[in-house]
């Protein structure tokens, strides 16, 4: 097991819904990860939105998991919007976002990546993307796990690829639930800094277009996810966003 040298209890966070939500914006987050990166090694950052949060408020072993990392960064804009209310100096950090501004200082500061998730064509795809828009990035490696529980032997096989690989970020995009529990399983298991970032596999390579800028600072991301896939996520958008609006907002949980 790998122990990290960051004391957590002073990265001040905001209680929402029962999840520790790190007070943060990009600016402190990256200057928190530059000066931390080699500590952070075998630990775990959660982007969490309003589907994770109210997914933590209903399960309390996923709330347990979003709040045993180092931190639960605002990736949703209606938790930054709740957490200035309460009196934090705080704004939305998106998971893809970070990622990509990781990316903009990674041949300076020699960092190297693996990508854990998705599929080959996705991360294919991805990779060279970001070898053309961010050159001299250092891919440490690429692992498109099945979709199904690996075996101990299998796992025990990818945690020793990534720790040989030498990554100093390991991204993770199995979307949630399901990639905060490897992670929160890999604790400690894994060399180098786990992220969990979602959908942003899909953005970097141009499967899915992220909303206007606009929209993003309006808080109205989701409503555009919904547009690009209705099918799949109206129910969840319709079931967590009011449930979110009638704990957090009104009740002040």
């Amino acid at each position: 097991m790998f122990e990290h040298g960051v004391d957590k209890s002073q990265i001040p966070v905001v209680n929402i819904m029962g999840v520790n939500i790190a007070v943060t914006d990009m600016n402190r987050l990256l200057d928190f990860t530059r000066k931390n990166i080699r500590e952070l090694s075998g630990d775990y950052m959660c982007v969490s939105n309003v589907h994770t949060t109210v997914t933590a408020y209903d399960d309390p072993e996923y709330r347990k998991i979003q709040n045993s990392g180092i931190m639960a960064i605002p990736d949703g804009g209606p938790l930054s919007s709740v957490g200035r209310k309460r009196g934090c100096a705080m704004e939305r950090t998106t998971g893809p976002s970070y990622m990509e501004e990781i990316l903009k200082e990674s041949a300076e500061h020699q960092w190297r990546h693996f990508f854990y998730g998705s599929v080959k064509e996705t991360t294919d795809l991805m990779i060279r993307k970001i070898e053309e828009k961010y050159p001299g990035t250092a891919v440490a490696g690429v692992c498109n796990p099945p979709f199904r529980p690996l075996s101990e032997e299998e796992d025990q096989e990818v945690t020793r690829i990534i720790n040989e690989s030498g990554a100093d970020f390991v991204w993770i995009g199995l979307g949630a639930p399901k990639q905060e529990i490897w992670m929160y399983e890999h604790q400690g298991k894994i060399k180098g800094f786990m992220v969990g970032v979602g959908a942003a596999f899909d953005y970097l390579a141009g499967n899915i277009s992220r909303a206007p800028e606009w929209m993003q600072k309006a808080n109205l991301e989701w409503f555009y996810r919904l547009m690009q896939d209705p099918k799949r996520l109206f129910r969840r958008y319709f079931y967590t966003n009011t449930k979110f609006i009638w704990n957090a907002v009104i009740r002040g949980k």
